[in-house]
């Protein structure tokens, strides 16, 4: 298992990326899915803030192997549908 702190890193790099894509995709995409732009950033903040709190105090009673890599199962999950947003705005 990583460290709390290398997975926060990873969450906050990979959710830096999800935005800068969606800030690049409604600056050169079509100008009419600026609604779903705004929908996909904001998802992306919450995604970000949900993650780090969920890191930041497990819950008790679980295992902790198991615990993270649910973390991390339901965060590929929410970035693959993210990216899925994303690619709409092109």
């Amino acid at each position: 298992m990583a460290k709390k702190r290398d997975l926060k890193h990873a969450i906050n790099y990979v959710c830096n990326d999800l935005f800068a894509e969606t800030v690049a995709a409604s600056l050169y995409g079509s100008g009419q899915n600026k609604d779903a732009a705004d929908q996909a950033l904001a998802s992306i903040i919450v995604l970000r803030d949900d993650y780090i709190k969920r890191l930041s105090h497990p819950e008790p009673g679980m295992n902790p192997k198991k615990y993270y890599s649910e973390i991390i199962k339901g965060f590929n999950a929410q970035v693959s549908e993210i990216i899925e947003q994303i690619k709409t705005l092109g």
